[in-house]
């Protein structure tokens, strides 16, 4: 999915300011012969244009989804009924039509080219899918529950919307064979095959304690200032009071700072600064701050805004916050530039998130039960969970669905382990044995 910030700046809804709680997704369709996207954007990008305003157009030449609101801003797409208007709690998004049909009453139109027609509404339905993928992950929706995505003609039906026949008017009539169930279960195949499946959330609780970060510091920096190592219960309490995991904030400012040996970082200890904030080009010296503790904050502090969408609890002390798109790069594999969707990011180079992902692995790695390739462990055997929301996997790997169950903290017998993707090794739960379908990262378990 090729996804393009193009706000409406100029519309009286963007102006309006106003702001929802997204609680569901709403599908529409434009309702005129226009595949091109660019031509609704140019037209409704102005303040005479004050009766519709949505968060997105599907374009129908090439699926490019270009965003026209930030996506928790109030939108005016779909009117209101007798129970109130989805504009409250979903965002709308708009598919672009054909050029090749033409409206004759009502929802009811001609089509003079049916193959380039099915074309275009294939090409904006799987665009469709994967931006709606994206946006359950992004506020934590379960596509296939009720009231969570709708078109426009249910919601309708719901009476929190005006009377439209969209977008099912135009699949039926092209005999496409969609419908709004087939529409929701990709959404949900789209959110459980790759996708985000897997990646790492910046937002949540630590996992590698004080004790593992100093060790692995100690290792990497033997020279090590002790200062350093007495401020690293500061990335974990920074970080659980803003709901951001202070052991990434730790990884990364090892990146940043060279393992604090400082060789070629553009930052210095005495600034406080331990991740570049402020280093906008070659050669600026960045931001200092006062204290190790508020230079830790101000870091946290950037990583929410760039995970989260949520207020601060403290007050803020980063200077950039303002700067950055809010909830642009919920996962560490999306601090890079070039790996967001979106094209944002905390850092123009390459594979940046990665990079903060080995070394928190590597962290993590310190005082734990390592299971070499090579070792034939004996089964059953007990392992020790310290983490409340260990995922469940039906099979070894993250190729695999969670089940939508966690271990929860405490002792739990393995059966087997298997090679898999995203873990070391991975352990099937003894409860899951009969059918083998529990299965869980033995990176996060200690055998006891």
């Amino acid at each position: 999915m090729k996804l393009v910030e193009s706000i409406l700046t100029r519309n009286p809804c963007y102006t309006a300011g106003r702001k929802i709680t997204v609680k569901g997704l709403m599908l529409h369709s434009v309702g005129c012969p226009q595949p091109k996207a660019s031509v609704f954007i140019s037209s409704w990008n102005s303040p005479s244009h004050d009766t519709s305003c949505v968060h997105g157009f599907i374009d129908g030449n090439d699926g490019t989804v270009y965003q026209t609101l930030p996506w928790n801003h109030r939108g005016w797409h779909c009117g209101s009924g007798s129970k109130g208007s989805g504009n409250n709690t979903h965002i709308g998004v708009e598919m672009c039509e054909p050029t090749c049909i033409r409206y004759t009453a009502g929802s009811n139109f001609t089509c003079s080219n049916l193959a380039e027609a099915r074309s275009v509404a294939e090409r904006t339905y799987g665009a469709a899918v994967e931006l709606f993928a994206m946006l359950c992950r992004k506020y934590s929706l379960d596509p296939l529950a009720d009231g969570v995505i709708i078109s426009h003609r249910e919601g309708h039906g719901r009476g929190i919307a005006s009377n439209h026949g969209d977008p099912e008017h135009l699949w039926t009539q092209l005999g496409m064979g969609y419908t709004m169930d087939s529409f929701r279960k990709a959404v949900r195949a789209a959110m459980d095959k790759d996708g985000t499946d897997g990646y790492t959330e910046i937002m949540g609780k630590a996992v590698a304690t004080a004790d593992q970060m100093k060790s692995y510091i100690r290792g990497k920096n033997p020279s090590v200032e002790p200062s350093v190592l007495d401020m690293i219960p500061l990335y974990l309490s920074e970080g659980e009071a803003e709901g951001v995991r202070g052991d990434i904030a730790f990884a990364q400012s090892c990146l940043e700072t060279g393992n604090f040996a400082y060789s070629g970082s553009a930052v210095t200890l005495s600034q406080n600064n331990f991740c570049g904030l402020g280093v906008t080009q070659r050669a600026k010296k960045g931001l200092s701050f006062e204290t190790p503790q508020f230079g830790i904050r101000a870091q946290v502090q950037h990583l929410k805004a760039y995970a989260s969408e949520d207020a601060l609890k403290n007050g803020c002390i980063d200077p950039r916050f303002r700067y950055v798109t809010r909830g642009c790069a919920p996962y560490v594999e999306w601090l890079g530039q070039k790996e967001n969707p979106q094209g944002k990011g905390w850092a123009a180079g390459e594979r940046y998130g990665e990079k903060i992902l080995s070394i928190l692995k590597a962290v993590m790695d310190e005082g734990k039960v390592q299971f070499m390739e090579s070792l034939t462990l004996s089964a059953p055997y007990m392992v020790r969970v310290a983490i409340p929301d260990l995922n469940i996997r039906r099979g070894p790997g993250t190729g695999y669905a969670k089940t939508g169950k966690y271990t929860g903290i405490g002792n739990f017998t393995i059966v087997e382990e298997a090679d898999g993707k995203g873990a070391s090794k991975w352990g099937l739960l003894k409860a899951y044995q009969d059918k083998r379908d529990g299965w869980i990262s033995l990176d996060h378990a200690v055998r006891v």
